[in-house]
């Protein structure tokens, strides 16, 4: 990464601007209000929801408002479900800035190697680590209909890249958590370290928190955007690295690089129409950027750098999905907490 000299002001605009952008704010005082009604209020909508099980809220690094409703509690490992693909776009950019791989524009098939089956679709030489971690391969989707098929084969990357292209690489986005399984094998093969051994020495040590096992596909490599298992404390030590741009208790874990290019918007969902980075959703939630990870029956990784704000949500992840009039309840309580820190 080039560094910019002190005598290259137009360059440093352009990055604080785009720090602008993405939520980087010079430090400002915020008053929190939020008193005993506001309190009160939060926890009756979380206690309204039948899904949800945790709700915790962290300002300016400091939990502010912690209700256990019906899980096991906030420092009990949770199934994060799909929120386990904005954890592994974290394990992507710390890949890159060790050097493990040299970019996001890096092919995949060039990584994987004797991963990539004979009988790979035409096309696939295209598609970039980027394009994975940001859910563009172009490749027909595994998920939704097509999941239990993927997940039932013996070789989960082989068929993933024998799907066939309902689009280019880099084109729209395709919910896909096959796409991230790729990203995944990736990171193995440049590695030579299983996914749970990166995630531990990345993430766990410097973070201080526990990260178990979890399910692996038949050649072993775990799975890609999905089942990771981290309590809600430790999930929003990882919101907390990032509202922070990357350094958490005087320690440098990722490169503020690969924040704002996470956060930087590359597709569009098709259901909520939500922006999305690598890993992360882009939205607003009442006038301020917000960014969020998300996973099956709403477990939500929510930071709000304007508002110094990390909300993490864990709710029931067995069907039947409560869908997305749920997600937008979880929004409103992100909103209402918003609300509730104002400028100073």
């Amino acid at each position: 990464m080039k560094l910019i000299s002190n005598g290259m002001p137009v360059f440093a605009m352009a990055a604080l601007a785009l720090g602008a952008f993405l939520g980087y704010r010079p430090a400002a005082a915020h008053t929190i209000a939020f008193d005993d009604q506001r309190r009160q209020q939060v926890a009756q909508t979380a206690e309204s929801l039948e899904a949800l099980h945790t709700l915790l809220v962290l300002h300016d690094g400091q939990e502010v408002f912690e209700r256990n409703v019906r899980g096991p509690g906030p420092s009990v490992p949770a199934n994060l479900k799909s929120l386990s693909k904005t954890i592994l776009s974290v394990l992507a950019g710390i890949a890159i800035d060790r050097g493990v791989i040299e970019s996001a524009d890096r092919s995949l098939v060039g990584i994987l190697g004797a991963r990539v089956p004979e009988n790979a679709t035409e096309g696939v030489g295209e598609i970039t680590l980027g394009h994975a971690l940001s859910l563009r391969t172009g490749l027909q989707s595994t998920s939704g209909r097509n999941y239990g098929r993927w997940v039932q084969s013996d070789n989960w990357v082989a068929h993933v890249l024998t799907r066939p292209m309902v689009d280019e690489p880099g084109g729209r986005m395709i919910y896909s958590t096959g796409s991230t399984h790729l990203a995944a094998a990736a990171l193995v093969e440049a590695s030579g370290e299983t996914l749970l051994t990166l995630a531990r020495d990345w993430l766990g040590e410097p973070l201080d928190i526990g990260i178990q096992d979890w399910m692996r596909d038949p050649q072993g490599i775990h799975f890609g955007g999905n089942e990771m298992h981290l309590s809600p404390r430790g999930v929003a030590r990882i919101g907390e690295l990032y509202r922070l741009g990357g350094e958490i208790d005087g320690r440098r874990v990722i490169s503020r690089e690969w924040i704002e290019a996470s956060w930087t918007p590359r597709g569009r969902s098709p259901w909520s129409g939500d922006l999305y980075g690598y890993g992360w959703f882009i939205t607003e939630i009442a006038g301020e950027r917000a960014y969020y990870g998300r996973g099956y029956g709403g477990q939500m990784l929510y930071v709000v750098p304007s508002r110094s704000l990390t909300v993490v949500i864990t709710s029931r992840s067995v069907p039947p999905s409560e869908g997305g009039r749920y997600v937008r309840r979880l929004h409103g309580i992100v909103a209402a907490l918003v609300t509730g820190i104002e400028a100073g």
